[in-house]
């Protein structure tokens, strides 16, 4: 069946242009929350900037961040392909390939499926990339990741509906989703030592004690869920073997710190069928797809690595000079229009967009 993921949920502007392409823009974002400001939070002193993605208004018709849940998306995307005349089969797994001059056969066990072009767009963990034998470069972050879902409404506290909070000792991420009716379900992530037994560190107990390390006394909530996962920082090799292609966090993986991930997954697959879909009609010589490789493995260096990177490095840095000199620049930054704007720019994805497109 299509997965219920609860990690990804930040959909950047470039990515709702991109959706419109689809024709599937317009549906989703009426399930989303639009969230115009975002703000970088110190755990002892509050605020230290807020950014308004409104100054964004002449370089995109989305500026905002859109928060909506994957598995809200897959649905629509699914309904979409099937119209189309695609087809998805489930419960087949991918277990081998072979190529030659022609084309690729696919292997799912006994079952066969043959093509002129095979795209791995399978996870982190891509049958395909290790099929492939394309080395998955980088390394894996030492602290587990714990997500949890609450219902106290953050904003009444001063909170945007994303905000990221500074601190040596843990460091916290909010982002508010939808949920039945305003003001939706808030979504908190933590760092948390790997030692703790999964058990204890999802339990109520522990999350609560989390959710109260930056919270009033006043507030009161529910945890509908709680769920963890690891965090990888790694780009694979190359992104094409012949007729082979990788796309989304089969190619590249990042920590969820600046909601780049999942964005820049789909910035693949929309740059990919437009060449992808050139060398299928004979447009373009095949050549055109090394093309997909440079734009993509690229920015994603570029940008997505060294962004979510740097984010990271924001929020946990433990010297008390280093991080003062890094919040200092953040707020200098908000405090100028021009700074701001080309941050704003980074951080949306809008100048990875456009840097790719200049990549020949």
């Amino acid at each position: 069946a299509l997965t219920r993921d609860l990690r990804a949920g930040s959909f950047h502007p470039p990515t709702m242009e991109m959706l419109d392409l689809l024709g599937v823009g317009e549906t989703f974002r009426s399930i989303g929350i639009k969230v115009p400001h975002w703000q970088i939070r110190d755990r002892k002193d509050g605020v230290v900037a807020q950014f308004d993605l409104g100054v964004l208004a002449d370089e995109t018709p989305y500026p905002y961040r859109l928060h909506c849940e994957q598995f809200k998306l897959t649905p629509i995307l699914y309904d979409a392909l099937l119209a189309a005349g695609g087809q998805v089969r489930f419960s087949t797994a991918f277990t081998g390939m072979t190529q030659d001059d022609d084309g690729v056969i696919a292997e799912a066990g006994a079952e066969r499926f043959t093509g002129r072009y095979l795209v791995g767009a399978d996870g982190g963990r891509s049958a395909v990339r290790k099929a492939m034998a394309v080395e998955f470069e980088g390394f894996t972050w030492p602290e587990r990741f714990l997500v949890v879902s609450m219902t106290e409404d953050l904003a009444k506290h001063g909170y945007t509906g994303n905000a990221y909070i500074a601190d040596p000792e843990e460091w916290v991420a909010i982002f508010v989703m939808p949920h039945l009716g305003p003001p939706g379900l808030w979504r908190v992530v933590f760092p948390t030592d790997t030692t703790i037994p999964e058990e204890v560190v999802t339990s109520r107990e522990f999350c609560e004690a989390r959710l109260r390390g930056f919270l009033p006394d006043t507030a009161s909530f529910e945890i509908p869920y709680a769920s963890t996962y690891r965090v990888h920082q790694r780009v694979a090799k190359n992104f094409r073997l012949g007729r082979v292609l990788l796309a989304g966090d089969a190619a590249h993986v990042n920590n969820p710190l600046g909601a780049m991930g999942l964005n820049s997954g789909l910035h693949d697959a929309l740059n990919l069928v437009e060449k992808l879909g050139k060398v299928c009609r004979g447009e373009a010589e095949d050549s055109l797809l090394d093309r997909y490789v440079r734009q993509r493995r690229q920015t994603n260096i570029e940008y997505v690595q060294a962004g979510s990177i740097r984010n990271k490095q924001l929020l946990e840095e433990r010297d008390p000079a280093v991080r003062r000199q890094r919040l200092d620049e953040v707020r200098a930054t908000a405090a100028d229009p021009v700074k701001a704007k080309e941050h704003l720019m980074r951080t949306s994805m809008i100048a990875s967009v456009r840097r790719a497109a200049a990549i020949a």
